[in-house]
């Protein structure tokens, strides 16, 4: 008798069954935000009344965009293996010198250009660094952190600079197209581009390749140096125009503006799936982890909770999402 195997074996079941495990674990960290993600809006549902009404939703979204946005910027960073601790110095930076430009008479325009210019010159800096001076991101980062919010205090002095409520330059933060929120579209734009980027692109492919094998993407002919270092010209561009974003919401430029905000971006980008160590990434599951922050903070507010919990639960949640990518579905996955 023939040993091959025939079309009423149960190998090819056994095969698909496989692959769906096989899926299931490789996206288990997104399952696993977009699951929790429900829950925080099904529980802040039931337990405050202003949660669901569409102006709420609306603010929601709104407050988010810079989050959003540098979320997405930063889904490619880590990815890389990298890390940029110094968005939140430079979204104050580009707001107070945003400011700073239209009060000396720069027209909005260009001052939205220059502030981008700025995002960007400041990522190479950062990126050469990194990328081509090896040293590595935490250090390079958490040092522009600490410059970049200096120069933003050293230019203001500590005190937020005001923006002429006239000007149609605070119409980007501020403006609603179709009853949706200016900056939301402005994100919606953004992510896009970042999905198509990240997911259908060779310059996508690279980023994931260095971050799960530098060396072999290097001899695949992938200038890996210059990959890294337009990560991080993407990161501060991305930082800029969250700045510029908050600066118009607010109708001022402070140099305090962004505190903490680089610990927010990084919870969104890990607790939606992305590997701090890289190789590994998800725009979609960053989406869903910047929104799930955005909930939270707006979630406890209307339960009349004190803001100083947020981070608390934050940080909690950070633990709890590394450990359930780590654990149950890598662990998993090797354990079988």
């Amino acid at each position: 008798m023939s040993s091959e195997p025939n079309a009423y074996s149960s190998h090819p079941p056994r095969m698909r069954d496989t692959t769906i495990v096989d899926k299931i674990i490789a996206n288990g960290g997104v399952m696993s935000i977009a699951l929790f993600f429900v829950v925080c809006c099904v529980f802040f549902s039931l337990t405050t009344e202003a949660f669901l009404t569409a102006p709420n939703l609306l603010n929601i979204i709104r407050q988010s965009a810079p989050l959003l946005i540098v979320a997405a910027a930063m889904t490619f960073v880590i990815t890389t293996g990298g890390i940029d601790l110094s968005v939140g110095s430079v979204l104050a930076l580009t707001a107070t010198l945003s400011a700073a430009a239209l009060q000396a008479g720069v027209p909005w325009p260009l001052a939205i250009v220059l502030m981008l210019l700025l995002g960007g010159l400041l990522g190479v800096i950062q990126g050469y660094f990194i990328a081509y001076e090896r040293i590595p991101a935490f250090i390079v980062t958490l040092a522009g952190l600490s410059v970049i919010r200096g120069f933003a205090l050293l230019i203001t002095g500590g005190y937020s600079l005001p923006i002429d409520p006239m000007s149609p330059f605070v119409d980007i933060g501020r403006s609603w197209v179709l009853g949706v929120p200016a900056p939301a579209l402005i994100a919606v734009a953004v992510l896009a581009i970042a999905y198509i980027a990240f997911n259908q692109s060779h310059f996508g492919r690279y980023v994931t390749g260095v971050g799960a094998n530098a060396e072999a993407t290097r001899r695949a002919g992938v200038n890996t140096r210059r990959v890294i270092l337009w990560v991080y010209v993407l990161s501060g561009m991305a930082a800029a125009a969250a700045g510029v974003i908050l600066a118009a919401r607010l109708g001022s430029g402070s140099s305090n503006a962004g505190q903490g905000f680089e610990l927010d971006v990084i919870a969104a980008v890990v607790i939606g799936g992305t590997s701090l160590f890289g190789g590994r990434g998800s725009l979609i599951g960053t989406v869903l982890g910047a929104l799930t922050v955005a909930v939270l903070a707006n979630g406890l507010i209307l339960s009349h909770m004190s803001p100083f919990f947020t981070p608390i639960v934050t940080g909690f949640i950070i633990l709890i999402a590394i450990w359930l990518n780590f654990r149950l579905f890598r662990g998993g996955g090797k354990g079988r």
